[in-house]
């Protein structure tokens, strides 16, 4: 009974504006992993909810990371939906090495310059690390939309990195919904390669 109860008691403090992000949220990287347009209706309604979410939270490069992700998802629904007619989908592609070494300079070069800023000028929390993980996602998000098929490796490795700190902004629901995230990037890995291989072959 006591830990029916201190569920109850966890459940009553979430918001309901978290919980619906957290649902439309699951669903559009759920879809996107299984390669279908409809993730970015509901990747439309997750990022705009989490504007506010994360402004209220102090979490500012993570807020301005939802606004990239709102010009970025209307981008991706119009590029996934040009798709060739020959093709039932918009084909997976395999990053190239120049891409690699230029997202990793901008990495570098975008969490210095926004951490330094949140550090200095702002109360923001963790802002390095919430700069980094913003500038991975930025880079994550392009390949995303671009239907690159290491896309989901990047998004791996921040969204274990996303758990923790959202774990101790007291932001459960969030931090459960990136868990979750990571296995569904990790399946999303595996459902693309798939089709990449009967592309090649």
């Amino acid at each position: 009974m006591g830990i029916i109860h201190a569920l109850q008691t966890w459940w009553q403090q979430q918001s309901l504006l978290e919980v619906i992000g957290v649902i439309t949220g699951l669903l559009c990287v759920y879809l996107a992993a299984k390669n279908i347009i409809w993730n970015w209706p509901f990747a439309i309604i997750s990022v705009v909810i989490y504007i506010f979410i994360f402004f209220d939270s102090h979490l500012f490069a993570d807020m301005g990371l939802q606004v990239y992700f709102l010009i970025m998802n209307i981008y991706g629904w119009y590029y996934w939906s040009k798709k060739p007619a020959s093709e039932e989908k918009t084909p997976v592609m395999r990053i190239k090495k120049t891409e690699v070494m230029l997202s990793i300079i901008a990495i570098i070069i975008f969490t210095f310059l926004l951490g330094t800023f949140l550090l200095n000028h702002t109360s923001a929390s963790f802002p390095f690390v919430d700069s980094f993980c913003t500038a991975c996602s930025l880079v994550a998000q392009i390949f995303l939309a671009r239907k690159v098929l290491e896309n989901w490796l990047i998004w791996i490795f921040v969204d274990i990195i996303y758990v923790g700190v959202y774990i101790f902004k007291g932001l459960h629901l969030t931090a459960a919904m990136y868990a979750i995230y990571v296995g569904i990037a990790l399946m999303g890995y595996i459902d693309w390669k798939r089709d990449w291989k009967k592309q090649v072959a």
